[in-house]
């Protein structure tokens, strides 16, 4: 047989509001497939959520294009598919799976946040924010693991390393 087929699957009925389909024939693709897991993982922690709760909103509201969450899951799910800057914003800006991510359509859906938007919004916290946004992760952390130990845990230790380990995505 010298012809190829590919059956579609449907996939992750559980973590998405629209289904994701595995077609192998469209003209939009992405390299970053694996990222649905990312999401699936970040749907049960809701990590983003509540890191971008400890963020003030300070933007004119007539010119917000993209809301704190929306930018926050972008360069989350960026750096944890390997972008550690956002200097690829400008090429990610309309990838299906980075926009799905972000919980916009990925075909139809308007683009993600440009490379000068992302770095107005990593260099506008102030001080107080990262300190509650540290208390956030750490409280995730803790939550996470009290509830996979059920309540049994007497010491979890968070252990920052300042390593740095590229990933490539």
């Amino acid at each position: 047989m010298t012809e190829h087929t590919t059956t579609e699957c449907l996939l992750f009925p559980d973590i998405f509001d629209r289904p994701v389909i595995a077609k192998f024939d469209q003209r939009q693709g992405s390299s970053d497939g694996g990222a649905i897991l990312l999401k699936a993982a970040e749907r049960r922690l809701r990590l983003t959520v509540a890191l971008a709760a400890c963020l003030k909103e300070e933007r004119q509201p007539g010119k917000i294009l993209h809301e704190i969450e929306e930018l926050l899951t972008q360069r989350v799910m960026g750096m944890a598919l390997g972008y550690e800057d956002a200097n690829d914003a400008a090429r990610l800006a309309c990838d299906p799976v980075h926009k799905l991510l972000v919980g916009r359509d990925p075909i139809d859906g308007e683009d993600l946040a440009s490379q000068p938007t992302l770095s107005r919004f990593e260099n506008a916290p102030d001080r107080q924010e990262l300190l509650r946004m540290s208390e956030a992760l750490a409280d995730c952390v803790i939550a996470r693991h009290r509830k996979r130990l059920h309540g049994r845990a007497r010491r979890i230790t968070i252990d920052l390393d300042p390593t740095d380990d590229p990933t490539h995505g």
